[in-house]
């Protein structure tokens, strides 16, 4: 499976998921005009990796400095469908990294760790 790239812009992060290391990571800045657009594809290709059952535990490093409530319900989104493999016997782990003087970040952390309750969530300060 081709691991799925996308470039950072503006309003956007970086995104490199990994199928063949079982890394996934996103990081950078996440408003974009139109989330659907940019998280449809992204979706598509987790599904697809998730229903080929990864061998290895799987890791979503995710360190994003701001995003917007269309963003955060995309992410609600993405936690569901990790939530559905980890159900199914998925080993998945989510590191959720923030800024320490970012409180924010931190409390969105931890409001994805208590919905998402089928995945190792971890909060990372840096």
């Amino acid at each position: 499976m081709q691991p799925f790239v996308s470039a950072p812009t503006r309003s956007t992060p970086e995104v490199h998921f990994d199928a063949a290391s079982h890394r996934h990571r996103m990081k950078g800045e996440c408003y974009p005009e139109n989330a659907a657009a940019f998280f449809g594809p992204l979706f598509t290709w987790v599904k697809n990796y998730l229903a080929a059952k990864p061998a290895g535990p799987v890791v979503f490093d995710l360190e994003l400095v701001y995003f917007n409530s269309s963003s955060s319900k995309a992410l609600l989104d993405l936690f569901e469908i990790l939530e559905r493999a980890a159900a199914s016997g998925t080993n998945i782990t989510v590191n959720w990294r923030y800024d320490k003087d970012n409180d924010i970040a931190c409390e969105c952390g931890e409001e994805f760790a208590e919905d998402a309750k089928a995945l190792q969530f971890t909060l990372l300060a840096l």
